[in-house]
């Protein structure tokens, strides 16, 4: 089970990483357009166009990453005064009743967006660019797909912790501030002691 758990954090990690450099992208293409515009009063066609295609993918191809490094959004105040079985379980019980269903209609319905939009051979409609659109709609249901395996990965964990009493090892990308400083503390007292 364990190697299911590593290729599927693994997965989400590879592509978080991959589209991540839509950002660096994002940036370059604004501050041309920044330059080109105000500077030499001559601004493109394609900047909105490419902007909104560059962070509409970096957003959606971020979820299964996000999941993987247990980065989402939760009410920690209760949650970390939780056992860990009780969380477990309460994660268990919020992926079967939010998570799935959600991912359920982001893969059907984003894969009969995309269908029609490669059908259509779909391009922007709101600039004068008319660049295509199809790709970047065809990363809904992919995105969704790999939110389904990251979820499917952590319900597993769950049912692992709530079997075992404590919580599988993930894999670790990056790591909060406060997290950093509190593990630094600890290694500090361990020495001391």
């Amino acid at each position: 089970m364990n190697k299911f758990l590593h290729f599927v954090d693994s997965l989400s990690v590879w592509v978080g990483k991959c589209f991540a450099w839509c950002i660096v992208v994002l940036t370059f293409a604004t501050c041309y357009e920044v330059f080109v515009r105000y500077v030499l009063n001559a601004p493109t066609v394609w900047a909105f166009d490419m902007s909104v295609q560059m962070y509409g993918s970096l957003f959606v191809m971020a979820g299964a990453y996000a999941l993987a490094q247990d980065a989402h959004v939760r009410g920690d105040v209760l949650y970390r005064l939780m056992t860990q079985r009780t969380q477990a379980t309460v994660d268990l019980v919020l992926y079967i009743i939010f998570l799935l269903p959600a991912v359920f209609a982001l893969t059907w319905y984003g894969y009969g967006f995309a269908t029609d939009s490669w059908f259509y051979k779909e391009v922007s409609w709101s600039s004068p660019a008319r660049i295509q659109i199809y790709f970047f709609k065809t990363l809904i249901p992919v995105a969704g797909v790999l939110i389904f395996l990251q979820g499917l990965a952590e319900s597993i964990r769950c049912i692992m912790c709530i079997r075992d009493g404590y919580w599988p090892k993930r894999m670790h990308d990056v790591e909060e501030t406060e997290d950093m400083m509190i593990h630094q503390q600890e290694d500090l007292e361990k020495e001391h002691h």
